[in-house]
């Protein structure tokens, strides 16, 4: 009987052909969280930072102009091989490339003098240990951002925005909510600075053309969205067409 993937052959097999997709999205490029990121980077000069889960690069790119080194980190080595790729083309010869999961990360403690995790918690199979490493690497008194889609507080939504995920991409795990967060990272060892949120839209046609799933998938989410309850509706700003919203959290730990 053929072996069932692990976790992390199927986040593997989910990105490894979507990696030139992701450095291109217009999605993952722009948004006050990178801004914010960038911004905090222009403050510390870090000699080291790590973009932890560094999908199509966007972080590592903002970063790289204000630090010494920028190590882009991800499970999948196509992703770090496509970021390492654009950097070249851009002429960002700081950034470096590393292939790890979250959860056990081939670095020193106190390697790295900042961090940034963008997008990309909500794919790892123990949460909570991968804030563990990320407060391990990062060296006493440094500085973090941490920024991902924050599911709502209220439970039924909650539920209905994991579903949809989950049928899009099976390698999803959960999207936590910002109570979550900041009980997670204080469990982890870091102190929370500054919490921010902002609203991204989902166009339901590009959102689903990323990730590829198949038509009996794109139906059950037509058939989820279609049918959400008018709370559901209104948190999630579900539209005719299937495109909806979400609340993206960034937060700011030391």
């Amino acid at each position: 009987m053929p072996q069932e993937p692990s976790h992390e052959q199927r986040v593997i097999t989910q990105f490894a052909p979507r990696a030139a997709a992701y450095v291109s999205s217009p999605v993952h490029a722009a948004g006050p969280d990178l801004d914010r990121i960038e911004q905090v980077a222009a403050e510390l000069r870090p000699a080291r930072a790590l973009d932890l889960g560094c999908g199509g690069g966007h972080v590592s790119y903002r970063i790289a102009p204000h630090a010494g080194e920028v190590v882009a980190c991800d499970l999948s080595a196509d992703m770090v091989a496509a970021v390492r790729a654009a950097a070249a083309e851009r002429g960002l010869a700081n950034i470096t490339g590393a292939v790890a999961p979250a959860e056990a990360l081939p670095f020193a403690d106190g390697a790295f003098d900042f961090l940034a995790c963008r997008m990309t918690a909500h794919h790892w199979r123990d949460w909570e240990a991968g804030l563990r490493e990320a407060r391990r690497v990062l060296r006493q008194g440094s500085r973090a951002a941490f920024v991902d889609v924050a599911a709502p507080e209220d439970s039924v939504a909650d539920v209905h925005l994991q579903a949809v995920e989950l049928l899009r991409d099976t390698s999803h795990v959960r999207d936590y909510r910002a109570s979550e967060w900041l009980a997670g990272l204080g469990r982890a060892g870091f102190t929370v600075n500054a919490v921010r949120t902002h609203r991204l839209r989902m166009d339901f046609a590009s959102w689903i053309a990323r990730m590829g799933p198949p038509e009996s998938h794109v139906a059950a989410i037509r058939s989820l969205l279609a049918g959400a309850s008018t709370p559901v509706a209104r948190a999630l700003e579900i539209e005719p067409d299937g495109s909806f919203s979400f609340d993206v959290v960034t937060i700011e730990a030391s």
